[in-house]
């Protein structure tokens, strides 16, 4: 039998749940919370095999129930079950150790599978939510120039675009300006730019110094 927590703030939803997972012979709904911090004390207190979590509660978020269940329960098996699908809520959720993510309109059926696949460690996704994740991951793995600076190179940077001329970076760093000219020629190769205003320019715009 699997022990399922139902969390979720709209009275309606965790009804229509709990009765149809009822007729499933090995599904048994063990609890319901209304916010995120009854289900964190709900799931310390029932330990539920699998847990289904809303996003967008009163008080305490699912984010942030998800985290606190899973600092303190690292094998929980939690899947979200919401209406949403916003990169903010995605992402930091399946961050926070959920294992499956099903949006609202699934079917009821389909949310039964995913409770057992879940159950037995196999992750569920929507659709959509598996797109997205495919292209942040490829944007996590794109490389930028910047990246092949050294240390001191961004540190150099960073000076450049305070408008500090080569003497102040020499001063600041305690390095001679034969030093600094060499770090500043290598930044310039290594962005593709041309002058110290091009430089500045990049540094700002990829949040290397602050706006």
């Amino acid at each position: 039998m699997i022990n399922v927590l139902l969390v979720d703030d709209h009275e309606m939803v965790r009804m229509g749940l709990a009765a149809y997972l009822s007729t499933q012979h090995d599904i048994k709904v063990v609890g319901e919370a209304s916010n995120g911090q009854e289900g964190v004390d709900m799931a310390l207190s029932l330990n539920p095999d699998v847990i289904l979590m809303d996003l967008v509660m009163e008080g305490m978020n699912g984010i942030d129930a998800t985290k606190a269940i899973i600092q303190q329960q690292p094998d929980a098996r939690i899947i979200v079950l919401t209406s949403f699908i916003d990169d903010e809520k995605v992402y930091p959720v399946i961050q926070a150790g959920a294992m499956s993510y099903l949006l609202k309109t699934s079917k009821a059926w389909d949310i039964a599978q995913a409770i057992r696949s879940t159950f037995r460690g196999e992750g569920v996704m929507e659709t959509k939510v598996t797109s997205k994740m495919i292209e942040h991951m490829r944007n996590s793995n794109q490389t930028h120039p910047h990246d092949s600076l050294t240390g001191r190179e961004l540190e150099v940077l960073k000076l450049i675009a305070d408008g500090q001329s080569n003497q102040d970076i020499a001063d600041s760093l305690s390095i001679t300006i034969k030093t600094v000219k060499t770090h500043v020629s290598s930044i310039f190769q290594k962005l593709d730019v041309y002058d110290r205003t091009q430089a500045a320019i990049y540094a700002i715009r990829n949040d290397i110094v602050d706006n």
